[in-house]
This record gives C-alpha cells, sequence and structure tokens, in this order.
C-alpha cells in the first residue's frame, strides 16, 4: 500500500481523539483539485486518487508533514500567518479562497454550538429597499435568510410567496432553501448550475466566521438532507465571495431578462447586505423589467404560472423559511 492510500483512510477511524477540522477537509480539498505536474513537483509511486499528497504539499510550503498533519487535525492552534501564507501559496489559492483558509486557520479548537439571534431587518436598510422603487432588491441576512423585499424584487425573485414573508419570523423565506428546494425559484434561473455553485461558494465564505452557530450548523444539515446538489457542492469546499455580476432569468411572466447584480454590504459588519438588480438602458432587458415593475403598485404573484418540470434532485414540499 502506498503512502496516497493510507492517508485517504478518514483519520476518525484511525484516531478518535484527533478528528478531522473543517481546516483540514478544506486542505485536502485544496491538495485534491492540484496535480504534482501543476505545481512542480516529481511524481512517485503508483497514485490511486488524483491531487497531492500531504507530504508533497508540506514540501512545497516549506513545513514538516508532521506538523501539518497537527494542523489539519486542530492539534496546533497557533499556526503563524507565514504558515498559513505558504499554504495558500502552494496550493494555488485565489484571493476568496486565500481570505478563508486564514478564517478557518483561527477555528481549529471545536467550539459549542451557539444559536444567534433571530436577525431583524434594519429599518433604516428597509426603508432604503422601498425607495429604490423600480430597482428589485431584497435585504439578505448573514445565512440567507430574506429579511425585507421591495414590491420590484418580490415580483422579480418569489412572486409566488406571501409578500409579508420576510416579516414571519416562523416561516421567512431563505434564499439558499428557494434555490434548492423550491422548482419555481430553480426555473426561474436560466443557469441554475452555476447560480447553485456561487449561492454555496458564498456561504462556505461566511461560514468561516460563524463555524460555532447552530443556525448555520441546521441549515447546512437540512439542505445536505434535502438536496444532493447542495451536499456534493457543501463537500467541495470552493469559496467564493459574490459582490456584482450578471444573473439570467426566465420569468413567468416576462420571459428572458439579463440583470447586473450588486451586493452593497451593511456598515455595521453584521452579515446583512442588499442585492439590488438592474438592466443595462435600451435593452430588451431594461423593457422587461420595467413591465414588470409597473405591476408592483398593484402586486400580482406566480400563483398562476405554469407547473415547473421535473429535476432529478430530490424535492422536499416543506417551508422554505427558516428552521427553527
Amino acid at each position: 500500500m502506498d503512502g496516497m492510500e493510507s492517508e485517504r483512510v478518514d483519520p476518525r477511524a484511525l484516531d478518535l481523539g484527533h478528528p478531522v477540522t473543517e481546516l483540514g477537509e478544506f486542505l485536502r480539498s485544496r491538495r485534491d483539485r492540484l496535480t504534482p505536474e501543476e505545481v512542480g513537483v516529481n511524481s512517485y509511486g503508483r497514485r490511486r486518487v488524483p491531487g497531492l499528497r500531504r507530504e508533497e504539499l508540506a514540501q512545497l510550503a516549506g513545513v514538516s508533514m508532521t506538523y501539518l498533519t497537527r494542523l489539519e487535525q486542530g492539534q496546533s492552534q497557533n499556526a503563524s500567518d507565514s504558515v498559513i501564507e505558504a499554504l495558500a501559496r502552494a496550493l494555488q489559492l485565489d484571493d476568496d479562497e486565500r481570505a478563508h483558509l486564514f478564517a478557518l486557520a483561527n477555528h481549529t479548537v471545536p467550539k459549542r454550538p451557539r444559536a444567534s439571534r433571530c436577525e431583524v431587518a434594519k429599518p433604516g436598510a428597509e426603508q432604503l429597499l422601498h425607495s429604490m422603487g423600480d430597482v428589485p432588491a431584497m435585504l439578505l441576512g448573514r445565512f440567507n435568510d430574506i429579511l425585507a423585499w421591495n414590491r420590484a424584487g418580490h415580483l422579480l425573485l418569489a412572486g409566488h410567496l406571501d409578500f409579508e414573508a420576510p416579516r414571519r419570523e416562523e416561516d421567512r423565506p431563505n434564499q439558499l432553501r428557494l434555490l434548492f428546494l423550491d422548482p419555481h425559484t430553480r426555473d426561474l434561473y436560466a443557469n441554475w448550475e452555476n447560480e447553485a455553485a456561487l449561492a454555496v461558494a458564498s456561504l462556505r465564505y461566511v461560514a468561516a466566521d460563524y463555524a460555532d452557530d447552530r443556525r448555520l450548523a441546521e441549515l447546512v444539515g437540512d439542505l445536505s438532507m434535502n438536496s444532493t446538489k447542495f451536499a456534493s457542492l457543501w463537500a467541495g469546499h470552493d469559496v467564493r465571495l459574490c459582490t456584482s455580476g450578471t444573473k439570467r432569468f426566465r420569468h413567468p411572466q416576462v420571459g428572458e431578462l439579463e440583470l447586473r447584480y450588486e451586493v452593497l454590504h451593511l456598515p455595521e459588519g453584521n452579515g446583512q447586505r442588499i442585492l439590488t438588480h438592474t438592466a443595462d438602458p435600451g435593452s430588451s432587458s431594461f423593457a422587461a423589467l420595467r413591465l414588470l415593475t409597473s405591476n408592483a403598485g398593484h402586486p400580482q404573484t406566480w400563483r398562476n404560472a405554469p407547473p415547473s418540470t421535473p429535476h432529478s434532485d430530490p424535492v422536499t414540499w416543506r417551508a422554505f423559511g427558516d428552521s427553527r
């Protein structure tokens, strides 16, 4: 048996006193995506799985394999910035992944999960949403609970839900649950696969700052049990801070739209942010968006939209709000 095969055995099966950590899982997932040829390491021995061996990463980063193993298992709690930087450089991490690695390095000691307080929309932020008029916008919480939306945002993104739903803590909609468990929302995105991957990578980025939050654990557990796609993406450990870009929609009332989105983080640093959507002036999407938002003062819903087409991912018909 070569070194690669032995290191793929879950350490929890070998040493119950030193379980694998979130940091260890992330480092392993980044090792798995690199080949020796990509990083200039001479390959030796028979490889049954792709990726770098632990000792190869240790060599590239200039640390001992023993130290790297201890770091992955949470036994080394005082890794210096220079060591973390060396690992990021050896793994060829991008800026978002590097920031995520540094955040995880501060959470190697397991903490007892705690439940954060239920989030409440900041009155000033909610007032700003409603002052945007024809610009579809929503206020998201740290774990993608929809805390508020304006009429245009509701019509664009969730017209099949009650407009007042964000105000109700017991069944407040959650953007991730809608994306993975609600057929209407899944059909809304022309490139659902890309949208799903970005959403999970963004949650991964945020998760490092709330690793001991019980509500995050409940959200991830619920989605993992009810969506095989989410579980697969979450296990991939991709991280991305999504602040702007383009989304393509297939809206049940006005058809195809291509909209620019911007994410505006509130200055308090509590994880709440405003998500806005705009169209290029003069484009067909601009005309379609104006048609849709012309009904903002006379709210309609998607309730009469055609039935959703079936998907392979299992869907659980349940409330799409936050589980408490």
